[in-house]
């Protein structure tokens, strides 16, 4: 009689719809924290177009998203390398001294393919460099070993350009590559969409993927749990290197040239756009859309500071405000996610 009532009462249950979940304050404001970086975009975007008519218009957008895709580009790679709690201060030096590369490549020989692959092996073995020094040389943090080889990168590039400056010149597959347009976009932009989809696939299809979250999110809970911690440190820097690498083809493509001053400042740009597209210094949380967001945010403020004729160092105050901002909304969001954890335990005790 006892399981009968049990029985009945289980039906009972099991037909009965869960209570409708309460949004509280704090869920709320985690939500908005969430799609913030994409709202502010958008805001911007409309705000910017109703006060300079020209903002709006194809080939200015257009415009917008060729200056932003190297950043694009190099923020990915700095995107991995935030995931796992590092930094990568090393990628603007790195990306000059594979255009100089590739430019002495196209010295010796008109090919693109060659000219391509020498960047992309320079800026490769750069970040392997980084990442070996730091993993296996018991670095405290990679702040030291990127920062070092931030210097010795440029220094390189200004000593192997002949003259220590500009070099004309690169194939015309490179520069079509940088500088021209197909379907009404600039061929870079395809270029950002071609190395998003890879390193999506590598984050959300491949074990690598989680792997790289669960070591930023704990390192020592990923090594007991048999993930090879010191690889994959040393994949995401080799990873952010070769996106330093596609980047400096971008750069050299639209230029026609390569030069040791390119980059300039490129690591605090990438730094930048991730941490405004909303990811975390805390590693293990984030995703390339961050990185995506926070380069377009840059280069739209950028655009419209210039369409309005505002000087060059405003233009850096105003990115430098945008930072703040972004670190802010970031302590924020820690404090309201702790917030949750314990509402959420008080409903469930």
């Amino acid at each position: 009689m006892v399981i009968s009532q049990n029985s009945d009462q289980e039906v009972a249950h099991a037909g009965r719809e869960p209570p409708p979940r309460r949004w509280t304050g704090v869920d709320l404001a985690l939500a908005l924290l969430g799609i913030g970086p994409l709202l502010i975009l958008f805001l911007l975007v409309v705000v910017i177009g109703l006060v300079t008519p020209n903002f709006l218009k194809p080939v200015n957008l257009g415009n917008i998203l060729s200056q932003t895709a190297v950043i694009a580009i190099v923020a990915m790679g700095q995107q991995l390398v935030i995931l796992t709690r590092g930094i990568d201060l090393s990628v603007g030096s790195n990306l000059a001294l594979a255009t100089v590369i590739g430019g002495l490549t196209y010295q010796q020989i008109d090919s693109a393919p060659l000219v391509m692959l020498a960047m992309l092996v320079s800026g490769g073995l750069v970040g392997a460099i980084n990442g070996t020094v730091f993993v296996y040389g018991r670095l405290p943090h990679p702040f030291i070993i990127t920062l070092a080889t931030l210097s010795i990168c440029r220094g390189l590039a200004l000593e192997l350009a002949p003259g220590h400056t500009t070099m004309r010149g690169m194939p015309d597959a490179v520069s079509a590559i940088g500088n021209n347009w197909s379907l009404g976009l600039p061929n870079s932009f395809y270029v950002v969409v071609g190395v998003a989809l890879l390193l999506f696939v590598l984050m959300k299809a491949m074990v690598a993927g989680r792997w790289i979250y669960a070591v930023g999110g704990s390192p020592e809970a990923a090594k007991s749990m048999g993930i090879p911690v010191k690889k994959v440190l040393l994949a995401t820097y080799i990873l952010s290197g070769l996106c330093a690498g596609v980047g400096a083809i971008v750069l050299s493509g639209r230029t026609a040239a390569a030069s040791p001053l390119y980059g300039n400042l490129l690591e605090l740009d990438t730094i930048a756009a991730v941490i405004i597209g909303g990811a975390s210094f805390l590693g293990g949380r984030g995703h390339l859309f961050h990185a995506l967001i926070g380069a377009v945010l840059i280069g739209v403020i950028r655009n419209a500071l210039n369409l309005l004729g505002v000087d060059v160092f405003w233009q850096m105050i105003a990115i430098g405000l945008v930072i703040v901002v972004a670190v802010e909304a970031d302590v924020l969001r820690n404090h309201l996610e702790a917030r949750a954890r314990v509402l959420q335990a008080g409903r469930m005790s």
